[in-house]
C-alpha cells in the first residue's frame, strides 16, 4: 500500500514539474518536439522490454492485437489521441498557457465522469452531478466574463478522458500498451522529422543541450506512466482521485509564480468553481470507495 502510494505520488509529482522540461524546449517547433517524444519513447520502451525480458511476450501481444480489428482500431485511436494530447501540452507550455493546461488537468476527472455516464451508462451520485454542473459554470464564466473560450483546457481534458476510456476497454498491460501506441505513430513521426527542412536535432555536436533534452523526452514520458501503472494496481481508487490533483496544482503555481502568467479575478472565480467541483468529487469518492472501485 505504502509503496503503491509512493509510485503514484512520484508519477504525479513528475507530471507536474515536467512543465519546466517542455519550457526548456520552447525554442523548438512543438511538432518537432512531439515527433522526438514519440520516437524516443518507442526506443526507450523497446530497450526496457529487452531488459525486463518481456520482448517475446510483447511480440505475442502484437500478434493477438493484429488478429483483432476492433482492439487494433481502439489502440490506434488511443495512440492518435495521446499524441494530440502531448502536442497540445507542449504547445501550451511553450506559448505561455500553463494555467490553461492546469485547468485541463483539473477538468479531466470530471470529463471522465461525463463519459462514464454517457458511454458506459455508469450511475453517479448527486454530489458528482453537482460537481459536473459546477465545472460547467466555471468554464462558462471564464468564457463570458474573460472573453476567452478555454479550448486548450477542454480539448486537453477531452482527449485524455477518451484515451482513458479506450484503454479501459482494451485488455493490455501498461508496458505493452505504451510500446504499441508509440510503435503505431513512430513511422509518422520519423517521416515528419525526415521531411522537416530545418531539424533542431543535429549530430554535431551530438550532446548539445537541445539534443539531450530531445533524447530525454522519451524517458521522461515513459517513466511517470509506468510508475502510475505500478502504483494504481495496489492503492484504492479514492487515493488515486486525491493524488491526481498534485500535477495540476504544481502547474498552477508554476504558471502564476514562476512564469508570471496573467491571473485575473475572473480567472480566480472560474478556478474557484472548478476547485469546488473537485472537492465535491473527492468527497463522493471518499464516501463511496467500494462503488468506485467496482466501476474501475
Amino acid at each position: 500500500m505504502r509503496l503503491g502510494t509512493l509510485y503514484a505520488f512520484s508519477a504525479y509529482l513528475l507530471w507536474g514539474f515536467l512543465t519546466m522540461y517542455w519550457k526548456f524546449l520552447g525554442n523548438v517547433n512543438p511538432m518537432e518536439v512531439l515527433a522526438h517524444r514519440i520516437v524516443w519513447s518507442f526506443v526507450f520502451m523497446i530497450f526496457l522490454l529487452l531488459v525486463i525480458k518481456q520482448f517475446r511476450s510483447f511480440l505475442k501481444e502484437c500478434g493477438k492485437l493484429f488478429k483483432n480489428p476492433k482492439d487494433l482500431l481502439g489502440i490506434t485511436t488511443a495512440s492518435l489521441l495521446i499524441s494530440t494530447n502531448w502536442f497540445l501540452f507542449i504547445w501550451a507550455v511553450g506559448n505561455d498557457y500553463v494555467l490553461q493546461a492546469s485547468l485541463g488537468y483539473y477538468i479531466n476527472p470530471l470529463m471522465s465522469i461525463f463519459l462514464g455516464i454517457v458511454v458506459l451508462r455508469e450511475k453517479v451520485t448527486g454530489k458528482q452531478t453537482i460537481a459536473f454542473l459546477l465545472a460547467i459554470v466555471g468554464v462558462l464564466y471564464l468564457t463570458i466574463r474573460g472573453g476567452v473560450f478555454p479550448w486548450i483546457s477542454l480539448v486537453f481534458a477531452l482527449t485524455f478522458a477518451i484515451y482513458g476510456l479506450l484503454k479501459k476497454k482494451i485488455n493490455i498491460s501498461a508496458t505493452h500498451g505504451l510500446t504499441i501506441e508509440t510503435m503505431i505513430i513512430t513511422p509518422i513521426a520519423l517521416g515528419y522529422l525526415y521531411l522537416l527542412p530545418s531539424n533542431s536535432f543535429t549530430f554535431s555536436p551530438v550532446f548539445s543541450s537541445t539534443n539531450l533534452l530531445l533524447f530525454g523526452a522519451g524517458i521522461i514520458t515513459a517513466i511517470p506512466l509506468l510508475l502510475f501503472a505500478k502504483g494504481a494496481k495496489t492503492i484504492p481508487l479514492s487515493m488515486v482521485g486525491i493524488l491526481q490533483f498534485i500535477a495540476p496544482t504544481i502547474m498552477f503555481f508554476l504558471g502564476v509564480f514562476v512564469y508570471h502568467e496573467p491571473f485575473s479575478t475572473d480567472n480566480f472565480i472560474a478556478f474557484l468553481f472548478i476547485w469546488s467541483a473537485l472537492i465535491l468529487y473527492l468527497n463522493s469518492v471518499y464516501h463511496h470507495p467500494a462503488k468506485h472501485r467496482a466501476n474501475a
